[in-house]
């Protein structure tokens, strides 16, 4: 909330170096209870937990006469009807553990992330009895946006928002028609708002999907993210890289056997048209290709995570193809090697950033010496 203050309570976004910002917003600060081993661990004692004491809930009156918004600890019952969760895929059911208690199965959960397999581990952990479930969308988006400090953003590069309404139950084969009179006669209404308010938006430039549609979407995306991100984030390499290799195409087409074979033998897919054509291996090499010479001079996303020591996504990516293959038959030995180094890389990173001793010099006000550690004052 400091940094949030600190930022005059306002969002900005920057487009072709002209900054929008935007502030009216009323803001609570819900801190997700520390998990380990998918189980929520909540010791008041431990130094190392990220709940935070509750604090005085009621609203802050400022200066002026306003009423500023709830900070730390506000311990808000307040329904939500729509939630929009935007968090790294791992931290997913750690975030809305904090407001579960808030959502009710009229409400409208929309999940904008990389990767897939998060709304099964939701149901898992946090609704598992499906008459008392949120209602769920889920979302692709190709806008290129990168945060320069915290609530501020820069709008890099124009992109579209693909979302979908999922249905309660398990899905169905595909239909021809998009806007079949069945299929939104059940959803919810919080649902259908939702998805009119990000349709509406010029600035998203956002499609309504049929769920059929969204799913193969995101397995195309899916199977980009599968090469670009774990490759880069082993080689320490921009995207474009990757391109006029051969070595690295061979990994590429190794990776794709798999993925293709899992896909396309996935059961919710059959009976899709053209399924063989649109999942085949060398398809998808033209589009993880095409991405990777779009996005030539970027870094991916788990690259940047990796260089920080931070948890990636991989087990979301390569990961998800790892345990479908399982369910349908087929080992996944690349995927699977490449996901264990990729957490074995974060993992090393991660350590030498820990055991890291900081260097202070002779002007430091606590005095130590040059070249002399923590441990050792003059």
């Amino acid at each position: 909330m400091q940094e949030w203050r600190a930022a005059g309570q306002c969002i900005q976004l920057t487009t072709d170096g002209v900054p929008d910002t935007v502030g009216g917003f009323d803001v609570e600060l819900a801190m997700p209870n520390r998990r380990e081993h998918g189980k929520e661990i909540e010791f008041e004692d431990d130094p190392k937990r990220t709940f935070i004491p509750k604090l005085d809930s009621s609203p802050r009156v400022t200066p002026d006469g306003t009423t500023a918004p709830r900070g730390a600890g506000a311990d808000s019952a307040d329904p939500i009807t729509n939630l929009i969760v935007t968090t790294k895929a791992p931290s997913t059911v750690s975030a809305i553990s904090a407001v579960k208690h808030r959502l009710s199965s009229s409400s409208t959960i929309c999940f904008l992330q990389n990767g897939m397999g998060v709304i099964d581990e939701v149901n898992r952990d946090l609704f598992p009895d499906e008459s008392t479930r949120p209602n769920y969308m889920q979302g692709i988006i190709s806008h290129g946006v990168h945060s320069s400090s915290p609530f501020s953003a820069t709008h890099a590069g124009m992109g579209t928002i693909q979302v979908g309404i999922l249905p309660r139950g398990p899905l169905g084969p595909p239909r021809d028609d998009p806007n079949n009179e069945q299929e939104r006669s059940v959803w919810a209404s919080s649902s259908r708002y939702l998805l009119r308010t990000l349709i509406r938006s010029p600035a998203l430039c956002a499609v309504g999907l049929a769920p059929a549609d969204l799913l193969s979407a995101q397995l195309e995306k899916l199977a980009v993210n599968c090469l670009v991100n774990p490759m880069t984030a082993l080689l320490d390499v921009r995207n474009g890289v990757l391109l006029y290799n051969f070595h690295f195409t061979r990994v590429m087409r190794l990776l794709l056997s798999e993925i293709s074979l899992v896909i396309r033998s996935l059961p919710e897919l059959q009976g899709m048209p053209n399924l063989d054509t649109r999942f085949a291996p060398s398809r998808l090499e033209t589009l993880a290709v095409s991405v990777a010479n779009t996005t030539a001079e970027n870094i991916s996303s788990m690259l940047a995570d990796t260089r920080r020591g931070l948890q990636t996504e991989v087990d979301y990516i390569n990961g998800y193809i790892v345990r479908r293959g399982e369910e349908v038959g087929v080992r996944c030995v690349m995927n699977y090697m490449l996901a264990c180094l990729v957490n074995g890389k974060q993992n090393v990173v991660h350590r030498e950033i820990d055991e890291d001793i900081t260097i202070l010099g002779k002007d430091d006000p606590i005095g130590f010496s040059i070249g002399e550690g923590s441990g050792k004052r003059k």
